[in-house]
């Protein structure tokens, strides 16, 4: 199923879209309430935190009194961190239970307030950020939850900061308008991209590319690939292979088709097919067919064989290339990205190569195939630079 993450600072507007998504369908996991429940009265977790805070974190009627546990933790990173031990690993699994009773058709959202704090965003599937104005957030806690100006400031200033918030966020959605304007975009997200995206994801199959079109270069593509890298990274552990960006998204400053092509490193094609499953289900199913790259003329090998993934989000194409260790193609892939990205004279001339050809209106296989001739002539290039360079993969 699809397992999202929705995040956002206190005041921000979180709960408003939980709970539009939730009228649209959505399975939501809160996981504050979560948290409460796995310290009840009579819970392990309760037990637990007794014996390390003490008696007095309990009330008179023997539940958690969350204000004096507050106020032993607040400001005391270690303590902080103590608790943290005991009821993160319980509001993991509770969660997994929940998530788990969900239809397998199911867009499972779990609201949680601090997945950028305890580095949550790679777990699942597409992360979520609502956004607000400091001020209008001031403004909504004193007005929605009766705090003081510096009360609401000071539980701001305890989260994380809005930069790292965006770093993890897939989708970002501002919520500083209308009631109105916040539902409209829910709306939108949750039928161009939550229900096809968990349709993919279910079928197995990747997201359908569209026509060739240029975009121009965006600075925001590295930051994509890392929050794709993470995933991969995670879906495979205990494993650490190495996961490269590559293609020409991975060249600053380089117009591209706006797909992410990523390369994961694997010990054989073999080694390659057992990391399928895997991948699948963090959301990057297996292309169907045999995939290879094409030999470079110098090379006069046999083809170069690879395994193809896509990412099954329509929000965000991506191609996740799985080749062997050492191999020619693995190698070739690295090569042209460092080259284009030191020799900005071969850089413009690709880019006015792939704008003479967009303007012909190609398909993705003509496209490609058009490139050849070019890659031939700039493998030699690059292989003179790498030995100049005393380049190595």
């Amino acid at each position: 199923m699809l397992m999202v993450g929705l995040t956002g600072g206190i005041g921000s507007g979180k709960s408003a879209v939980a709970k539009r998504l939730a009228g649209l369908g959505a399975v939501i996991l809160d996981a504050d309430r979560v948290a409460r429940e796995v310290v009840e009265p009579g819970t392990e977790g309760l037990a637990e935190i007794v014996q390390t805070f003490g008696d007095g974190v309990l009330g008179p009627d023997g539940a958690l009194d969350r204000a004096a546990l507050g106020a032993v933790v607040f400001g005391d990173e270690s303590a902080r961190r103590r608790l943290e031990r005991i009821t993160h690993p319980r509001v993991r699994a509770r969660t997994a239970e929940l998530a788990a009773s969900a239809p397998a058709d199911a867009v499972v959202v779990n609201d949680v307030p601090l997945l950028v704090e305890v580095g949550l965003a790679p777990t699942y599937h597409l992360v979520i950020v609502v956004s607000a104005d400091r001020a209008t957030r001031i403004d909504r806690l004193v007005r929605d939850r009766g705090m003081s100006v510096e009360a609401a400031e000071q539980r701001i200033r305890a989260q994380t900061g809005d930069e790292q918030r965006r770093a993890a966020a897939d989708v970002l959605l501002p919520n500083d308008g209308e009631l109105a304007d916040l539902h409209a975009a829910v709306d939108a997200l949750w039928r161009d991209r939550l229900v096809p995206y968990e349709r993919n994801l279910r079928d197995g199959i990747p997201a359908q590319g569209g026509p060739v079109v240029l975009t121009e270069a965006d600075q925001d593509w590295p930051a994509q690939y890392a929050r794709l890298a993470a995933r991969i990274r995670h879906a495979v552990r205990p494993a650490e292979p190495r996961i490269d960006h590559v293609g020409s998204t991975a060249v600053p400053g380089l117009d591209a088709k706006d797909v992410i092509d990523i390369q994961l490193t694997v010990d054989s094609l073999e080694h390659a097919d057992a990391l399928a499953a895997p991948l699948a289900a963090a959301g990057f199913p297996r292309r169907h067919g045999d995939w290879w790259d094409e030999p470079r003329h110098s090379d006069g090998g046999d083809r170069w064989e690879k395994r193809l993934h896509g990412c099954a989000d329509p929000g965000r194409p991506a191609n996740l290339h799985l080749r062997v260790v050492g191999s020619p193609g693995w190698r070739y892939a690295l090569l042209m990205r460092d080259h284009l990205c030191a020799d900005e004279e071969q850089r413009a001339g690709y880019l006015a190569l792939k704008r003479g050809l967009v303007a012909g209106g190609p398909d993705t296989a003509s496209y490609a195939a058009a490139k050849d001739p070019w890659f031939d002539a700039e493998h030699l290039r690059a292989e003179r630079w790498a030995v100049a360079t005393d380049w190595h993969p």
